[in-house]
């Protein structure tokens, strides 16, 4: 499902030319709106669900649902990166948060 953007987190990456959902999206479909200075999705239905922007954002501000196939309306997949790691934290359809914690880049040997 495409990016939704939390417009109380999102602060459209100030200080910086570009922000990083654009920077990091390969469809180049997210956009910063000048007037609100948020972040947004110019075209869900191009949107790929790669979820770049979703792990690219500092502040958490992105976050996808799951397909209502699989989770309805309240599920939803939010990731955490860290320095060599990212941590999943979904939400199922009642609430319930399970968090997955992956070392995704290993220290140089």
């Amino acid at each position: 499902m495409p990016p939704i953007v939390d417009p109380h987190k999102c602060n459209g990456c100030q200080g910086r030319e570009e922000t990083f959902c654009e920077e990091v999206c390969p469809g180049d479909l997210m956009a910063l709106d000048t007037s609100t200075g948020k972040a947004f999705l110019r075209s869900a239905r191009d949107c790929w669900d790669c979820m770049s922007c979703v792990k690219a954002c500092p502040r958490n501000a992105l976050e996808t649902r799951m397909p209502y196939q699989l989770g309805y309306f309240k599920a939803s997949l939010r990731p955490f990166m860290g320095r060599n790691t990212i941590t999943w934290k979904c939400r199922d359809i009642n609430g319930k948060e399970t968090t997955f914690r992956f070392e995704n880049r290993r220290p140089a040997r």
